[in-house]
């Protein structure tokens, strides 16, 4: 017996094709945000020697309390797999900014804790880079701009809220 669980059960829908407004948006994105994320992560390599995925780590632990996150934790609010967050925490561990600790209050999981090495590269780097986002981003938009800018990220992101493109 054949299995036609895949089998089309009719013709397929026309594709929702793009307009031209629409293309030029999606042109539009597609060309910004490469750029301005190239200029920022050149611009923080030149400057402070960290890669964006450092700086992102680092920003993070620094605003946490007590400078430190469950690694479960920290993976879903850098919207990283777990995976990709240990192999970078492996990288910033053999440079000193980071360890990994056991959770004492329950004995299970672990933390990620800012050193005071860590601490201090992302307090030197932090004004370099503040300046680095405005330069390539935020002061060449007027302020409706920025409002869009904002509306938009917040909009696509609550698309995803429930299901990030690598739980799939």
């Amino acid at each position: 017996m054949s299995d036609t669980s895949h089998a089309p059960s009719g013709p397929e829908p026309e594709p929702r094709w793009l307009d031209e407004a629409e293309m030029r948006a999606w042109q539009a994105w597609r060309r910004a945000v490469p750029l301005v994320n190239a200029a920022i992560a050149r611009d923080l390599a030149r400057d402070s020697g960290l890669s964006e995925s450092d700086y992102d780590v680092l920003a993070m632990l620094s605003r946490s309390p007590d400078r430190r996150r469950r690694i479960s934790g920290l993976a879903e609010l850098m919207l990283w797999s777990r995976s990709r967050l240990s192999h970078q925490l492996t990288r910033m561990e053999q440079r000193g900014l980071v360890r990994r600790e056991g959770v004492a209050a329950d004995g299970r999981g672990a933390e990620v804790v800012l050193t005071e090495a860590g601490f201090a590269v992302i307090v030197e780097a932090a004004p370099m880079h503040v300046e680095s986002v405005r330069r390539h981003l935020i002061d060449l938009l007027t302020p409706d701009q920025l409002e869009a800018l904002a509306a938009l990220g917040d909009t696509l992101a609550a698309a995803f809220n429930d299901s990030p493109p690598w739980r799939t």
